[in-house]
């Protein structure tokens, strides 16, 4: 049982390597659409806030104003929030059948190479997820009305 512990321990430090990969890639992916949303919309916020504040207006109208402007910004950090955690939980999900996977196949009298079966199937689920950053990203732009020029 031994020999697993240690493999064990290579392949979490693998693992972890990939999820650092996988973090990497949804911030290289979302860079764009993250600027959009801290620049693009802020600075719409801010200047659409800016008007907002008339001597003229009761102060209940102008914090209506202001929150007015501010709902293309919320509206789309929200989006961008719930991609995020649906890619995120279509990975947690699919690592978690992996680790099932790994746990039967330990108790199983012939082990075979039970830890390359682990870190095959967690390199081919980070694969698959990662392919659909693309995808997601393409929504996230339709959806925020993003040009490709972004």
């Amino acid at each position: 049982m031994e020999p697993i512990a240690a493999e064990e321990r290579i392949v979490t430090e693998r693992l972890r390597r990939k999820l650092d990969e996988v973090n990497r890639s949804v911030q290289n992916h979302f860079s764009g659409i993250e600027d959009h949303v801290n620049f693009t919309l802020q600075q719409a916020y801010f200047k659409c806030a800016y008007e907002c504040f008339d001597r003229k207006k009761k102060p209940e109208e102008i914090g209506s104003c202001v929150e007015y402007c501010s709902v293309p910004v919320v509206n789309a950090q929200n989006v961008v929030q719930n991609e995020i955690s649906q890619f995120q939980e279509k990975l947690q999900r699919s690592l978690m059948v992996c680790q099932d996977k790994f746990e039967s196949a330990k108790l199983q009298p012939n082990k075979g190479d039970v830890v390359k079966g682990l870190e095959s199937c967690v390199d081919q689920s980070v694969q698959d997820c990662v392919k659909t950053l693309p995808h997601i990203v393409g929504r996230l732009k339709t959806s925020l009305r993003m040009t490709d020029s972004m």
